[in-house]
């Protein structure tokens, strides 16, 4: 997820806290519009009126071994492809940028995958009426670095959405995070660290370029190869809950 070109809009389901980002860039050819009115209404999440929770395992319509999140998946390679290997695995992904979200609905259309569902908003209300304990797994890859100090607080891991992470995680659940900003590993990392629910990062910035075994490398990632810069993978555990 990188958002260029950010814009603040309020978002009242998140009681005044405003959103920052793209919601749309150019527009869609035809086939990408079609999915967007055709396949989005049958796999997107909304978030329920009043205070019903979700439950992400019953999203689907057959009973996943486990359900996993991923937070501004952009262009949905990395969700596509973890999809595509483990089919017995649920799969929410959360992304506001509508061309990222036509992406991704091209790819499961051409697969023909069904584990998959998409939030196409923000992360944040879905999160708070997300069941406890009840993700098996979470990515934040590439979030925005918003690399002006006055802007750090709009920076996705941070103490709020790391309590709301927290939360939705069950426990022994893995966190993993990517970025090629340094400035922003070395904040994750520190961020993750703080948190009372989360063991790790472990490692240093030479442990952390080497990916996990299953990564999936994101349109996003190959063009900072290509400009020569290195990214970092980062793995945190949510800690067991007392009692």
């Amino acid at each position: 997820m990188r958002a260029d070109s950010p814009s603040p809009v309020a978002d009242p389901a998140t009681g005044g806290t405003k959103f920052y980002g793209r919601r749309k860039g150019r527009p869609l050819h035809r086939r990408k519009a079609d999915l967007v009115a055709t396949l989005l209404p049958r796999i997107a999440i909304s978030v329920p009126q009043g205070t019903e929770p979700v439950r992400p395992s019953d999203l689907f319509d057959a009973p996943p071994r486990a359900v996993w999140l991923e937070i501004g998946f952009g262009g949905g390679e990395h969700l596509g492809a973890q999809a595509l290997a483990r089919p017995d695995v649920g799969f929410v992904g959360c992304e506001p940028f509508l061309n990222g979200v036509a992406s991704l609905l091209g790819t499961i259309e051409t697969s023909g995958m069904d584990n998959v569902r998409i939030h196409p908003d923000d992360a944040r209300p879905l999160l708070d009426r997300m069941v406890e304990a009840s993700i098996a797994r979470a990515f934040v890859l590439y979030p925005d670095p918003w690399p002006k100090k006055r802007h750090h607080g709009r920076r996705f891991i941070g103490p709020a959405n790391l309590d709301r992470l927290a939360r939705v995680l069950a426990d022994g659940a893995e966190l993993r995070m990517a970025s090629d900003v340094p400035d922003l590993v070395d904040w994750m990392a520190a961020q993750v660290r703080a948190h009372p629910a989360f063991d790790g990062p472990e490692g240093d910035e030479g442990s952390w370029a080497v990916p996990p075994p299953d990564w999936v490398e994101t349109r996003y990632e190959r063009k900072a190869l290509a400009a020569g810069r290195r990214p970092a993978y980062l793995t945190a555990t949510r800690r067991p809950r007392a009692g």
